[in-house]
C-alpha cells in the first residue's frame, strides 16, 4: 500500500484555515484548538471538498469554531445547531455536515435534537467538546459535569448525577458513536474521519480542557493537570472489557464504541425513496 503523504502544518492552515484568523480568543490551555486541529486533518484524511462540506455550530466556546474555519458556516443559537444541520442535509444530501458543539451546548438545551437526529439515524457528524463546564458564561455545571465537581452554579460540590452522552446516542439509534480525548490526539484524528466517513448518525464525544472555568475550581488549575487527569482516567475499549464494573467506575472508555454498517437505513436516503414514492403516485 503507497504510504500517504502528511501535509505539513503550513499546508494544511493555508488550505483550511481563514487568512489572518490567528490568534484565536480561546484561553491558553483550551482544548477546543485542540479539537479543531484534529477535525481539520480528519477532513483532510477523507478528502472532503470545501464546496461540499458545511459547518455548524450553537453558542458557546465551540460556536467561534467557524470563525477560523475556510467552509460554509452557519452559527445557530444556544442549543439549536442540530436542527439547522439536519435541514442542511436534508435540503442538499451531497453536502458533509459537521456540527461541533459544546456539552452544555449538545445535552442541555440541545439535548433533544440530539437524541432524534440518532434516532432517525441522519447523516450529519456531532463532534461535541466535553470539557466539563459552560466556559462561555461563567462556568455554571452541564447535564456532562461530574459528580462533585465545584463550579459556579455549585460551588459546595455538583450533587447532579452526569450521564454518558455515547450510551444516550447508542441507545437512541446513532450508528456511530465513539470517545476520544485531547490527551490521545491521533486517536482522535482517527475517530472523527471514521464518523465522517460513516453514513449515519455518527457522535464523537471528545474529552477536553478547561483550565480556567473547570480546572481552577477542582484543583486542576493548568492544562498539563487536565491532560495528565485524561490519561489517568480514560481506558481503551480493548481494555474496558477486562476491567470489572467496580474498576470502570469514573473512568471513560475512549475508542469506537459503536460502529453499524447501514447505509440504505440513512435518513435522507429514506427520504428521498419516499419522494420518489410519492411522485409515482404511491407505487413502490
Amino acid at each position: 500500500m503507497a504510504k500517504v503523504a502528511i501535509k505539513k502544518t503550513s499546508e494544511i492552515r493555508a488550505e483550511y484555515y481563514r487568512p489572518n484568523s490567528f490568534p484565536t480568543i480561546w484561553c491558553p490551555g483550551c482544548g477546543i484548538g485542540n479539537v479543531v486541529a484534529s477535525m481539520v486533518r480528519a477532513i483532510d484524511t477523507v478528502g472532503l471538498k470545501h464546496d461540499d462540506t458545511v459547518v455548524v455550530t450553537g453558542i458557546g466556546c465551540s460556536g467561534i469554531i467557524y470563525n477560523y474555519l475556510n467552509f460554509d458556516a452557519y452559527h445557530g443559537i444556544h442549543g439549536r445547531a442540530i436542527p439547522v444541520a439536519v435541514g442542511l442535509k436534508l435540503a442538499n444530501p451531497r453536502l458533509n455536515v459537521i456540527v461541533p458543539m459544546g456539552d452544555g451546548d449538545s445535552s442541555a438545551i440541545g439535548g433533544n435534537h440530539l437524541i432524534h437526529a440518532a434516532r432517525r439515524n441522519i447523516d450529519i457528524t456531532a463532534i461535541v467538546v466535553n470539557n466539563s463546564t459552560y466556559g462561555n458564561t461563567g462556568g455554571q455545571f452541564s447535564p456532562l459535569t461530574p459528580t462533585g465537581s465545584i463550579t459556579t452554579t455549585s460551588p459546595f460540590g455538583n450533587i447532579e448525577n452526569s450521564f454518558d452522552l455515547c450510551e444516550l446516542a447508542k441507545g437512541a439509534g446513532a450508528t456511530y458513536v465513539a470517545r476520544g480525548a485531547t490527551y490521545y490526539s491521533r486517536q482522535m484524528i482517527d475517530l472523527i474521519a471514521n464518523g465522517i466517513r460513516h453514513k449515519g448518525f455518527s457522535l464523537i464525544e471528545v474529552i477536553s480542557q478547561c483550565p480556567v472555568q473547570y480546572g481552577r475550581r477542582n484543583k486542576l488549575p493548568t492544562a498539563v493537570d487536565l491532560l495528565k487527569w485524561q490519561k489517568e482516567n480514560t481506558v481503551s475499549v480493548t481494555r474496558a472489557k477486562t476491567m470489572s464494573p467496580e474498576e470502570l467506575k469514573g473512568k471513560f472508555i475512549i475508542g469506537e464504541l459503536v460502529n453499524i454498517e447501514a447505509p440504505d437505513q440513512e435518513y435522507t436516503a429514506r427520504y428521498e425513496r419516499l419522494i420518489e414514492k410519492a411522485r409515482s403516485g404511491g407505487k413502490s
